[in-house]
């Protein structure tokens, strides 16, 4: 059982930075590929970006790549995304996701969740 606990987001003008970071806890958590998907109002989740467990290889979506950047702290189980040029259409509730066997590019099928954190991007 991983049990993953996400911190920072808020509120920022367009144009601006915020970084939000999800620890991981629990029975060889280093060992979890992790990522963030995203969640807008009336929307289905978007896959963001995605870490895998020694840090050395990432993806990203399309609309964040160039902007978002993710990485792990593995002695901490920690995985921070660096989001730069916010924009507006980036408002979402962000979730940290983590799984031992699929890869990069089935987050959105990740079997651990946190419980989410709020980014709002003003106009």
């Amino acid at each position: 059982q991983v049990t993953l606990v996400e911190t920072g987001g808020g509120l920022v003008q367009a144009g601006a930075s915020l970084r939000i970071s999800c620890t991981a806890s629990g029975r060889s958590a280093s060992w979890y590929n992790m990522g963030w998907v995203r969640q807008a109002p009336g929307k289905d989740r978007e896959f963001v970006a995605a870490i895998n467990a020694d840090g050395r290889r990432t993806n990203y979506s399309d609309s964040v790549k160039g902007r978002f950047t993710i990485s792990r702290d593995g002695t901490e189980n920690t995985i921070i995304l660096q989001m730069n040029n916010l924009k507006p259409e980036d408002t979402a509730v962000y979730y940290c996701a983590a799984d031992y066997l699929k890869g990069l590019r089935s987050l959105l099928n990740y079997q651990y969740w946190g419980q989410g954190t709020q980014v709002t991007v003003s106009s």
